[in-house]
Formats: C-alpha cells, structure tokens, sequence
C-alpha cells in the first residue's frame, strides 16, 4: 500500500475534530508535580478516555498535558480482558529482553482474542517498526486508527514512517492530525513547524 494510499485511508477514518513512536516528553514534565483532573469513579472506560481526551484537546500548558498524556496511556493499557492484559505483559518482557519472536507471538495472540482492542495492534506496530517490518508497522497503524483515530501515539508513529517515505506534505498531515489531538505537545510542534517552513521555502 503505497503511502499517499494509506494516508487517504486515515485521513478518511479520522474526524476533524479528531506508545507508538510519541514525541519525547519534556524533562520538565517529570521534575514538576501536575494535577490532573480526578477521573468520575462510576464512568466507563470510554466515558474516562473521553473525558482525558477533552482534556488534552483543551490543555495548552505542555506539562499538563503530559500528565493527561500519561493518563491516556494507563487507560490504553488495560483491555478489559485479564488474559489479553497478561498476554501483553509477557510480550513487554520478551520485547525487553529482546525476543521479538516471541513477543509477536504474544500480540498475535492478543490480536486474534480481542480485535477491536487497539494498543495490541499499536504495540505490534512499535514492534514491527523497531525490527524493520515499515510496511507491516503501517498496516498495523491503519488497524490502530480505525479503532481509535485519536491514538496521538499511532499517528506520531504514521508521521514517522511517512517521514522516512521523504513525503514532507503528508507528514505535515499526520502531525497537523496529532495536533489535534495533543495540541500542547513541544515535538510535535516543532516537527509541524519544521516542515511548514520546508515547504514555504520550496514553493518560493
């Protein structure tokens, strides 16, 4: 699939108000204490990650945002499913201890029970990106956002790879969309700010 091709596709499943390879977080973020917002203990899962969501598209302090990053991630985490969560704590240790054989096994495996949970195939996709797979990393990508089109790692992950294809315009694309989601996030600022200068001048 080539990749104006793939872009289509996600630009097609992501709305406009809209793990993987996220931006650095500032080394601020972990020096300073930061409240975030206490989640309602009766919401549901979605109603939790809606609500983090609301909070990181509103949040335009970076080390705020950060702090709801990171809570977004402990939500992704969990699958609802103990044995998809145990499946994926093994293949996290395989990952470190540098078996990916195994660890593809593992969220193969995660994968096949539980489909529309979507840090399983984020997590194959980091994986398959660290070994070299880009295509597979992609199509990995492609399931990620139709699931979940506001996984702001999923979509640093899909400006990477559009980045490495030497496409500027669809990478500015895919971190315009991540800024969408993650309007305060310092790296993914400066990428779109990068690129937007690149391609002023090259129009000039």
């Amino acid at each position: 699939m080539s990749a104006m091709r793939f872009f289509a596709f996600t630009c097609a499943a992501l709305p406009l108000a809209l793990g993987f390879l996220a931006p650095a977080i500032p080394a601020a973020a972990a020096e300073k204490e930061v409240i975030v917002e206490q989640p309602d203990a009766n919401a549901s899962p979605k109603q939790r990650l809606d609500n983090l969501y609301a909070q990181l598209k509103r949040e335009r302090d970076p080390d705020k945002a950060s702090s709801i990053a990171e809570e977004i991630r402990l939500e992704w985490n969990d699958s609802g499913s103990a044995t998809v969560n145990l499946l994926m704590q093994w293949a996290d240790k395989a990952i470190e201890e540098k078996r990916s054989p195994a660890a593809l096994d593992f969220l193969d495996q995660a994968i096949a029970l539980k489909p529309d949970y979507a840090e399983s195939w984020n997590r194959r996709a980091t994986l398959n990106y660290a070994m070299g797979n880009y295509r597979k990393s992609m199509s990995d990508i492609e399931q990620v956002l139709d699931l979940e089109p506001r996984h702001f790692g999923a979509l640093s992950g899909l400006a990477t790879i559009l980045n490495m294809s030497g496409n500027d315009q669809l990478t500015l694309k895919a971190w315009e969309r991540f800024l969408e989601v993650y309007p305060a996030n310092r790296a993914a600022q400066q990428q779109a700010n990068t690129l937007s200068e690149k391609l002023a001048g090259s129009r000039t």
